[in-house]
């Protein structure tokens, strides 16, 4: 591995940018307007309330800011159809990438939404689990076990350990939990781009992978199933990913600089 300034070269020649604190600022502000749009969703979600109308929520928000979605119109196949929103909205056995339909809420849903902002040519993306109306309390207990794996992960993020520390910090909570985990989707390096390299999965051997240098800024999000199977499926639509079991799904996430002063969480609030 060959380390030069301002660029950390992997094995495979991929390029991963290292970021500056002029950067990181800038980042921050458009990780900032994730966090409204995130608070905006969860203010406005409620039983009746359609998956529609939270997207135009989210949408109200990025206006307001002179803020884009890296998500609306995204495409990361040539296969895949645009995503349609500029939330992913997922509803109870959907783990990811839940399309805002006209789905209406009900009371007991567990619902996770995941957001991206471009403010500037710099992208934030973030995500938060919560339960709609009456809480069950076994989807509390998995929102709290997948919180505490992101901040498990996001601890973990300091300079001189590697991205399988990350992953396996926030395997060894879930895993505890008895939660299902899969590594197919998982966090990434974030910049100018919403998917950068490298991969962060949400499993992993601590001690191996790239190595954590300052400068560097990844999303962490861990997703975990409640059923303890790590299998999903995704529906036709080509986006909805689901418990293979059923089971219900949470998924939060930040996005998060390694800097020598410790984590920054570029996408807290406000």
């Amino acid at each position: 591995m060959i380390i030069i300034p301002g660029l950390l070269y992997r094995e495979e020649d991929d390029v991963i940018e290292l970021r500056t604190p002029t950067e990181l600022d800038a980042m921050r502000a458009a990780g900032a307007v994730v966090a409204d749009m995130l608070a905006a969703v969860r203010a406005a979600a409620a039983p009746g309330v359609r998956l529609t109308q939270l997207d135009e929520v989210a949408r109200g928000v990025l206006a307001d800011a002179g803020a884009t979605s890296p998500f609306l119109g995204y495409a990361p196949l040539s296969t895949t159809p645009p995503f349609p929103g500029v939330v992913c909205l997922s509803v109870n056995d959907v783990a990811l990438h839940g399309i805002p339909t006209t789905q209406e809420l009900v009371d007991g849903d567990l619902l996770s939404v995941d957001a991206g902002a471009t403010l500037d040519g710099w992208v934030g993306d973030a995500a938060i689990t919560f339960p709609v109306g009456t809480p069950r309390p076994a989807d509390l207990r998995l929102v709290d076990t997948t919180t505490r794996a992101l901040a498990a992960g996001i601890a973990a993020a300091v300079p001189g350990n590697r991205v399988g520390d990350i992953s396996a910090a926030i395997a060894a909570v879930g895993r505890a939990g008895g939660c299902g985990i899969n590594t197919d989707q998982g966090g990434h390096g974030v910049g100018r781009t919403m998917h950068a390299d490298p991969h962060v999965p949400n499993e992993g051997r601590a001690g191996r992978g790239v190595p954590l240098r300052a400068g560097l800024v990844i999303a962490i999000e861990p997703w975990f199933l409640a059923g303890g199977d790590d299998d999903y499926r995704v529906d036709a639509d080509g986006w909805t990913l689901r418990s293979a079991d059923g089971s219900r799904a949470a998924h939060v996430e930040h996005t998060v600089a390694v800097t020598n002063d410790g984590p920054r969480i570029l996408t807290a609030s406000r």
